[in-house]
């Protein structure tokens, strides 16, 4: 026996006529390894008191639910009779324990396989990657060397003929251009959409890529590619060894498409920035390319690209093939800038969830949470085993003291929801056991202080982020982020097995008590507190110099850690993992009113944030200046209103001479409004929004819609005839955006502007 150890790429169960059978593809440093595993039986768990019958076999095992009933496994010869009996005895009113788990994860799970393995078996060489059967798997720590592949595609509009295919990898680019004969460096010429077709699955099988990379990569690509294939009555090649690939289509619109490619990972660029919290307005590859690298696409005016391609593809294929390539490019250089690859792999070695699976937060608590379950002699219920309608309260949102401020304080604490778990022993298990001295939790809950698992698994990935800081691996950071932060969310989920509302309270109600005692605490000391918003103070100090009132906020962030240590020691016997610290230094600060009202407003505030470098930084949220839903003209004026009050500059003026120019059409294109159609158009009927309004005036709309406002009401950009509505733009876009921080002046937009209002 040999063995080998590497990463998973792809994997999946599928029954044969012979039984279950599980197929794993690895990267390895030896290159592709395909495991397949055919001696495991798909199992479920049922309480050992329940008789029932078919085509199963049962055995008794040392395991309990939560509710302490002894269970037996239901083992079977294939998935899918697990899933049809699943049915059956859940039609009958038979409650089934962990039956929705896929064999390929629990073969992984309950090996505690994270992504990579160590794999002891008779490897065979198979052409380019080896074969073994039934190995013996474990855990192994393993950073492989992926090689990925940019891909993309251009057609005659969305589903008209397919142009070209181009691939873009570190050592080697290739165009696969249909029709045309032009050869070049690059660019090969074929014979129709099956001859493009199939040289690029021969080309792609050479090449033999363990990553694919694009942009919508699978909702476009892939799904263009596979359409085709279909209607050529030609395979879908994609998969390592030529093996044909497939995509699962989703029920809503909501949700993407899925890609299975055997021994090849998709990774979508728009996915992954996503899902690590990157911020664009818009996340088309022009504008992403633009704010990341600096550059953009050979063709950057949307409403021109579909003639420009058929252009280009008509009169210079040449120009075409370098468009094409080009993209490919900007997508392989975004993946190296953001860091996207280390970032999926981190996320996966921390979750067990495939590199491709971008949400999964239910998942990846089932991956981490059942097996050490299962160590404590338990069984996890079947997701939405627990009707219970009541829900959770969410985080504590303070009123707010609006107004403009000097030198406010910001008081975070670190991870807030995971420290929790770790302080108040919060978890599934220590929730169905009884003790003598419990932790109290929230809704009547009580946890163990001795056996549990959450808090052990907080404690580990704590420490996963404190050596990930050290190394400066800010990848594996946010990966770690991510993970702790989801486990509040997955508990408070219906979609969680584990679903409950005690332990989802415990966490914010919790929560909210260490605010308002942490705010009760600072206010003892002197100082008022402006705002609080789940895992923050705002506290003002008056009368100080930026200086001393950074003294200050280190003062009381060590103050409070310490008063929490002592307080939850001699309360509850229990020691603080909870870590307040002193964020930010603001030395100017805006809290508006809600819009009509002299009531505070929530989660809407902006400050000009003092770094400990001297440096000074304008930071806004939830203001009209950082939403992508108002005109980019109030969104600028609103900023540059609030830099003017910051700074004690002029702003009559600048108010007056904007609102001048904007009648006399000085900003016309920045009159622009962009929105989303959450919906099918046809589904608006009543209250008919502006930019469905707008659509509706389109042969074509995408998903993304600007127009205008005009005196003949909304109109798309691409059909915009009337004259526009100035006086909309002056009364619902610069007087809302100015007048929240005018107001502390003593000032308001109508007065400033009067006569250019007295026109309309």
């Amino acid at each position: 026996m040999n063995t080998v150890t590497g990463f998973i790429l792809t994997r999946q169960w599928r029954d044969t006529p012979n039984g279950l059978e599980l197929v794993f593809w690895l990267s390895t440093n030896e290159g592709p390894v395909k495991i397949i595993v055919n001696d495991q039986e798909p199992v479920f768990f049922v309480e050992s008191k329940i008789d029932i019958s078919g085509p199963f076999h049962k055995s008794t095992l040392a395991l309990k639910t939560l509710n302490h009933d002894p269970v037996s496994a239901v083992y079977f010869g294939k998935q899918r009779t697990l899933q049809d009996e699943r049915e059956k005895l859940n039609n009958s009113g038979i409650t089934l324990y962990e039956s929705d788990i896929k064999p390929d994860d629990r073969y992984l799970m309950e090996r505690f396989i994270f992504s990579t393995a160590q794999i002891q078996g008779h490897f065979k060489k198979k052409g380019s990657f080896q074969e073994t059967y039934n190995p013996v798997a474990g855990t192994a720590n393993y950073t492989p060397e992926l090689k990925v592949l940019s891909i993309d595609i251009e057609t005659q509009g969305l589903s008209g003929k397919l142009y070209s295919i181009a691939a873009y990898g570190e050592d080697d680019a290739k165009v696969f251009l249909n029709g045309h004969d032009l050869h070049t460096e690059t660019t090969d010429s074929y014979n129709g959409e099956k001859a493009v077709l199939n040289a690029f699955f021969s080309w792609l099988n050479s090449y033999d890529p363990d990553v694919l990379i694009g942009w919508n990569v699978v909702d476009f690509d892939l799904d263009y590619i596979e359409k085709r294939c279909k209607s050529l009555s030609i395979p879908f090649a994609t998969g390592r060894g030529g093996e044909n690939a497939s995509l699962i289509r989703p029920q809503s619109s909501r949700q993407n498409t899925l890609s299975r490619i055997p021994g090849r990972i998709v990774l979508d660029g728009i996915q992954l920035l996503r899902l690590g919290f990157w911020n664009f307005e818009r996340f088309s590859l022009e504008y992403v390319a633009r704010e990341l690298l600096g550059i953009g696409k050979k063709i950057s005016n949307p409403s021109d690209r579909v003639d420009e391609i058929n252009r280009m593809y008509a009169e210079a294929p040449e120009k075409l093939a370098e468009y094409n390539l080009e993209d490919c490019r900007l997508v392989s250089e975004i993946f190296k800038k953001a860091d996207l690859l280390n970032f999926a792999m981190a996320r996966s070695k921390l979750t067990g969830l495939a590199m491709d699976r971008y949400g999964g937060s239910v998942a990846a608590f089932d991956f981490q949470y059942l097996p050490k379950l299962h160590r404590e002699g338990f069984v996890g219920y079947d997701v939405g085993h627990n009707k219970n309608p009541v829900t959770s309260p969410g985080g504590y949102v303070m009123d707010s003291q609006p107004g403009l401020y000097k030198n406010v304080l910001v008081l975070d604490f670190k991870s807030l929801y995971p420290s929790i778990i770790q302080t108040f022993c919060i978890d599934p298990l220590g929730l169905h056991l009884e003790e003598d001295e419990p932790v109290p939790g929230f809704k009547g809950a009580d946890f163990s202080r001795d056996t549990h698992i959450l808090p052990g698994l907080i404690e580990q990935l704590w420490k996963e982020r404190d050596k990930a800081k050290k190394e400066d691996n800010r990848s594996l950071q946010l990966a770690i982020k991510i993970i702790m932060n989801s486990f509040y969310g997955v508990l408070g989920s219906s979609g969680c097995r584990f679903y409950d509302p005690k332990l989802a309270s415990s966490i914010t109600l919790r929560g909210h008590e260490l605010i308002t005692r942490s705010k009760d605490f600072i206010e003892e000391q002197g100082y008022p507190i402006i705002y609080g918003d789940t895992d923050s103070v705002f506290v003002h100090v008056k009368n100080s110099r930026p200086d001393e009132a950074r003294i200050v906020g280190e003062n009381l962030a060590t103050g409070l850690n310490q008063w929490w240590k002592d307080n939850l020691r001699s309360e509850l016997r229990l020691d603080s993992s909870l870590e307040i610290e002193f964020e930010t230094l603001y030395t100017q600060f805006f809290m508006p009113t809600i819009r009509g009202s002299q009531k505070g407003s929530k989660k809407r505030y902006a400050g000009l944030a003092l770094k400990e470098s001297g440096e000074e930084l304008l930071e806004i949220k939830g203001l009209e200046a950082v939403r992508s839903d108002w005109t980019p003209l109030a969104r600028s004026f609103q900023l540059e209103v609030i830099q003017r009050v910051f700074e004690g500059a002029d702003v009559e003026e600048y108010v007056r001479n904007t609102a001048e120019e904007l009648i006399n059409k000085e900003h016309d294109p920045e009159l622009v409004y962009r929105k989303r159609l959450r919906k099918p158009l046809e589904e608006y009927v009543k209250n008919i929004p502006p930019h469905a309004q707008a659509a509706m005036q389109l042969d074509n709309p995408g998903r993304w819609i600007e127009y205008y406002i005009t005196v003949n009401g909304p109109e798309p950009i691409e059909k915009h005839r009337s004259p526009l509505d100035y006086a909309h733009y002056l009364t619902r876009q610069l007087a809302p955006a100015a007048d929240p921080i005018l107001g502390c002046l003593g000032l308001n937009f109508d007065k400033i502007t009067g006569n250019q209002l007295e026109m309309f």
